[in-house]
């Protein structure tokens, strides 16, 4: 048997290639939408891709599994979960749905399903025996859990409720977590444990960044399996979950209803350097620059919002730009296919144009289509803040917000900073800040994009407020 292990970081999310060497034959576990990585590993590997596997319905990336269905492989897909948890794209294809205690094989490799409800409705695992080996043919070998058990903490049960609508699920969801959890103290300990996120996503509240585990290590270390009580349970599985990204909605639709085939997305107007395109494109839709936020804030094209290419843009991303409107993207070229890459993963295919992002020097510096903002220090603003001189936005989560916060601040989340605009006074300057003062300069490029004219952000954010304040504490009790 072989494993192959693909991990794309900006998504945390993990994919599985299984392999029978004797047959030549493979399967891909809850593949990303990009199947050239599989592609080409079965190849070298000298193995043909027959099968593709989803643990679930995702709904933090799209799923690859309809582009291997193109491909020729058969797709085993779950078949629990009742009304409105089924694929309805998979009709179109040979697919095997899959019930609790189903068994199918890849060569002699052989896979028996679990339903773990608790994450979703329809949520399964696999686990798996290598049945071409002597030695191990009559012992399993590994479960690849997708968003059931992870390593450290287990899936989020509050999605379908806060990122779908599905009103009372959490709830409910919660409790069967609790008893698929149950089931899982069963399996031997010796089990590997493959499962389908690492640390930073947002299926899971503190999941570890080791890549995998063990089932008897995860009974030993894993929080979740450490209560007895299912009241209990419930109560500390919900507490600090984090929001989740407006867009899971979303990937819950494509994902079960089918994504667009890659080969028919279409191919985006390359336009030469051009600040009257650049600047009619955000009149006609949503102009990105990706730059780093220190470039944008010097000078950006009036109307542009600016998420920086960097280990966060796909999460920023997915909450903040549009499904239903075209997108423009102003990037360096060295970097146009990582971002359309990162773009496509979480389906926003509508990037109708693109342009290098130097355009920005092109406009003349006095022009009306230019527009910046300040980044200040927690010394310049510090007199301001306290006499309210400033109006100053905290856009940090919940959790963090809670734990701690500037006396005269207003919280409004960054994701869900667009909702609130029409909060925001425009008779005086706002001051925006977070953790350290990266989500807090994409959402002064929102304000400023929005007509917002006197923006600055708070440099450091709440960290360097915080240090500030301690210093100031210690000098007070020296003198």
């Amino acid at each position: 048997m072989l494993l192959k292990y693909f991990y794309d970081t900006k998504l945390a999310q993990a994919s599985y290639l299984v392999g029978c060497q004797k047959t030549g034959e493979a399967i891909v576990v809850d593949p990303a939408r990009d199947i050239t990585p599989y592609l080409a590993t079965a190849k070298a590997e000298g193995l043909r891709i027959v099968g593709a596997a989803e643990t679930h319905i995702h709904a933090d990336f799209v799923s690859g599994a309809r582009e291997l269905a193109e491909q020729g492989a058969t797709l085993y897909l779950s078949d629990e979960g009742g009304e409105g948890w089924h694929y309805e794209y998979a009709k179109q294809y040979h697919h095997v749905p899959l019930k609790d205690g189903s068994v199918f094989t890849i060569g002699n490799i052989r896979f028996e399903v679990l339903h773990t409800p608790g994450h979703t409705p329809e949520h399964i695992s696999f686990v798996v025996t290598d049945g071409g080996n002597a030695q191990t043919s009559q012992q399993p070998l590994g479960i690849f859990s997708g968003d059931f058990v992870f390593v450290g903490d287990v899936g989020r049960p509050d999605l379908l409720e806060k990122a779908a609508g599905v009103s009372g699920s959490t709830n409910m969801l919660a409790k069967k977590m609790f008893e698929s959890l149950q089931r899982f103290k069963m399996l031997p300990d010796f089990l590997q444990l493959w499962p389908g996120h690492g640390a930073g996503s947002a299926c899971g509240k503190a999941l570890g960044a080791i890549p995998s585990s063990t089932v008897g290590y995860e009974k030993m270390t894993n929080w979740a399996l450490q209560t007895e009580d299912e009241a209990t349970f419930v109560t500390n599985l919900l507490a600090g979950q984090p929001e989740p990204p407006r867009y899971f909605a979303k990937m819950k639709e494509i994902n079960r209803m089918g994504p667009t085939l890659l080969s028919s997305v279409g191919v985006p107007d390359r336009s030469s350097v051009d600040w009257k395109t650049a600047v009619h494109w955000a009149s006609e839709g949503t102009l990105l620059d990706v730059r780093k936020a220190v470039d944008f804030a010097s000078a950006h094209i009036r109307g542009s919002i600016n998420i920086p290419a960097n280990k966060s843009f796909v999460t920023w991303a997915g909450w903040l730009l549009p499904y239903d409107q075209p997108i423009y993207l102003l990037a360096e070229e060295s970097t146009v296919e990582a971002i359309l890459h990162d773009l496509s993963s979480i389906g926003l295919d509508n990037v109708a144009g693109i342009m290098d992002s130097s355009v920005v020097d092109a406009a003349p510096p006095d022009s009306d289509n230019i527009s910046s903002y300040q980044n200040v220090s927690v010394e310049e603003a510090r007199d301001r803040i306290a006499s309210g001189a400033v109006h100053l936005v905290d856009v940090r989560n919940l959790s963090e917000w809670q734990a701690g916060h500037v006396a005269t601040a207003h919280h409004h989340m960054l994701g869900e900073l667009l909702a609130h605009v029409g909060e925001l006074p425009r008779n005086k300057p706002i001051l925006l800040q977070c953790q350290t003062g990266g989500r807090s300069a994409i959402a002064s490029s929102l304000l400023t994009a929005h007509g917002f004219s006197d923006v600055e952000n708070l440099a450091g954010g709440y960290e360097a407020w915080r240090m500030s304040e301690q210093k100031a504490a210690m000098a007070s009790s020296v003198s």
